[in-house]
């Protein structure tokens, strides 16, 4: 099968169903409403194609009292007294930036790049972002 394209968001409501298949099989599925189209994609295929092009950069430095986190060009940082719980800080910080950039950031143009950081967080657990953070992501 080919790749999906309605015309119109009533006719993807119509055919709901074989636009999500076609996402779920990686196939191209898009629905045009006025003048924009927009792409279905399976969140899974997203994630993990975002993870293999957006890389970390995160830095990781020891300090007296424990680790300190950051991503260079990020307004995020974190602090711990292991490298694993320096970590595990960091995934909060991203999260909540993730929470900031949706709410009120997506517009700002010193922000307005970081879309697909912001998806993957988004798409990842905890797991998945702590293997990108420390470059073992698969």
């Amino acid at each position: 099968m080919s790749a999906v394209h309605y015309e119109s968001y009533t006719e993807a409501r119509a055919h709901l169903k074989d636009l999500l298949d076609a996402a779920e099989q990686g196939r191209v599925a898009t629905v045009r409403r006025d003048a924009t189209t927009t792409a279905v994609v399976d969140v899974k295929r997203l994630r993990d194609f975002l993870a293999s092009i957006v890389p970390s950069r995160a830095q990781v430095v020891p300090e007296a009292d424990g680790w300190s986190v950051f991503i260079p060009g990020l307004p995020v940082s974190a602090d711990g007294p292991s490298f694993d719980e320096a970590i595990t800080e960091m995934i909060d910080a991203l999260r909540e930036y993730a929470e900031d950039w949706q709410d009120h950031l997506l517009d700002v143009p010193n922000h307005r790049a970081n879309w697909g950081l912001v998806q993957l967080i988004s798409f990842s657990d905890d797991e998945q972002l702590r293997d990108w953070l420390v470059g073992t992501a698969r």
